[in-house]
């Protein structure tokens, strides 16, 4: 079977062709056993392509299309298997009934403030929203927190008046800025 060709098993001597498609995983990619799955209406297919263009090692490793007959036109993509940064990553375009909403964000870990603004800005562009407190939406309405490790040393600081004002400054903030974090835990 090779990467791009159907599943096709047979039940009871009757040949069933399933619109999920098995596919062959890249080498480069180890199975893991838990894995996001994102539910959108129709833009599964390019919010992976999106999501893949922004983040190094990510790769989209397999796409379903619904057949004749389906709820969706034939030859659209029913579902798409994609890697974020090595995280494999399913979604599903299962349409409008469920959302996206901020009871569910991926967390995105970045040293420094020029990798912080590069991914607000590819994020955001295209119809994405700020929030607050490093978090913000997409174009696809997906939440993501875009948070440097800075900000968990300086709010666990063992001083309560260093720690609260860390706190203050960020909930002020949308985009994390981690000078102004610094600056706010080095005030007297």
């Amino acid at each position: 079977m090779g990467w791009d060709e159907p599943f096709m098993g047979v039940v009871d001597g009757i040949a069933t062709v399933y619109f999920f498609s098995i596919r062959k995983r890249p080498r480069e990619y180890a199975m893991q056993k838990i894995s996001p799955f994102l539910w959108f209406d129709d833009q599964a297919e390019d919010a992976a392509s999106f999501y893949v263009s922004i983040f190094k090692n990510s790769a989209i490793t397999g796409v379903s299309r619904y057949g004749e007959g389906a709820p969706r036109p034939a030859g659209t993509a029913m579902s798409v298997s994609f890697v974020l940064d090595g995280l494999e990553f399913q979604a599903l375009n299962g349409g409008p009934q469920f959302p996206f909403t901020e009871a569910i964000s991926l967390y995105v870990t970045v040293e420094t403030q020029d990798e912080i603004d590069d991914l607000w800005k590819k994020l955001t562009s295209g119809g994405g929203s700020p929030s607050q407190c490093g978090w913000l939406k997409d174009r696809y309405g997906l939440s993501w927190q875009i948070v440097p490790p800075v900000l968990g040393e300086l709010l666990g600081d063992p001083d309560p008046g260093r720690s609260s004002r860390v706190l203050q400054a960020m909930l002020g903030m949308a985009k994390i800025d981690i000078a102004g974090l610094r600056a706010a835990y080095e005030a007297e």
